[in-house]
């Protein structure tokens, strides 16, 4: 197990040199000039060049690639040029927002998912299954920001039920932070009014967020669940008179849930670089609406920066899924 354990740690270590390398090359292929951003729209010829020297973009690349590999050892990802802020600590300020959407997100997915995916098995063919495999194929194929403009349609301009965008009211003071993740630190501070307020404010891009998820989280278990409800052991189950509660639970659905863990490691990492789209939508400040503005103001250190947090975020719930499996299934262990 431990040699396992070791390979699956570096092959992920070999990936996210990979993303270090590939953010380096991106960002210096790309038009823009980050001196000429430094130094401003009415700057000189003279004074762009003072900004290259003052940021080392007039040194070699391999040079700047040692100096960017040796920061990022020290977890320091630059300053942003646009605002001259350190970029680790826009980070810090922002991804606890993005990381508490996508665990709310994930945790629709997964309470919705598994049970339908179960339901759409059981009653295979009924009206049940068909209903489930329509929401499933509506869920994969719908665009998450059209799916969440119709929703602040219906449920924030026609009902007023709900709010559109940002994380909480421009007149609520936010809860001191501790973990960073509203609902967590209202919680712990006993401030049931923000909880509720944050709870409201992030349920519509939560829900936009997990409705992919939750219809291949559904969709990958009903198949996994059908099969196995075939297999002999389930018969010889049945036979002997075991109950079809723990028949389902504890016989199919335990190894129903392999292919789905790997669903989960994907659409984790999938869901992480997905915000981008659903926090431009809602406003919600986490790191996705980070990255866009950065984009589109030609400040490429934040978006380095967001994509390497957003790799190694895919490659560390991978590398947990990769282990799982190997404790689930031991013949992977020697493969």
């Amino acid at each position: 197990m431990l040699t396992y354990i070791l390979r699956r740690i570096g092959l992920a270590g070999l990936m996210l040199f990979g993303l270090v390398c590939l953010t380096f090359v991106i960002a210096n292929i790309a038009p823009s000039d980050p001196a000429a951003l430094a130094a401003g729209p009415d700057a000189g010829r003279s004074q762009i060049e003072q900004a290259r020297r003052e940021y080392g973009l007039d040194r070699p690349l391999h040079e700047q690639f040692l100096r960017y590999v040796g920061d990022l050892t020290r977890l320091e990802f630059g300053r942003s040029i646009a605002t001259g802020r350190p970029v680790g600590a826009d980070l810090a300020r922002y991804f606890p927002a993005t990381l508490e959407l996508c665990i709310v997100a994930m945790i629709i997915g997964l309470v919705l998912g598994v049970p339908l995916g179960i339901l759409s098995a059981l009653y295979k063919d009924g009206p049940i299954d068909h209903f489930t495999r329509i929401f499933a194929v509506t869920g994969v194929a719908l665009p998450p920001f059209w799916f969440g403009l119709l929703l602040q349609l219906a449920f924030a301009a026609w009902l007023g039920w709900l709010p559109t965008s940002g994380r909480l009211s421009v007149f609520t003071e936010p809860a001191d932070p501790i973990t960073g993740l509203l609902l967590v630190d209202s919680l712990m501070q006993g401030n049931g009014g923000m909880f509720v307020e944050a709870a409201s404010y992030m349920a519509l891009p939560a829900l936009v967020l997990s409705f992919p998820c939750l219809a291949q989280i559904l969709r990958v278990n009903r198949s996994e669940m059908v099969e196995a409800l075939r297999a002999d052991y389930i018969v010889a189950a049945r036979a002997h008179g075991v109950r079809p509660g723990r028949i389902v639970v504890v016989h199919a659905l335990k190894n129903a849930m392999l292919p789905t863990l790997a669903i989960i490691g994907l659409r984790w990492g999938w869901m992480i670089s997905s915000t981008v789209l659903v926090e431009t939508v809602f406003d919600w400040p986490g790191t996705g609406l980070y990255a866009v503005s950065s984009a589109i103001a030609g400040d490429f250190k934040p978006v380095m920066g967001v994509t390497l947090i957003v790799g190694l975020n895919f490659m560390i719930a991978n590398l947990l899924v990769d282990l799982m499996y190997g404790v689930l299934d031991p013949r992977l262990r020697s493969a």
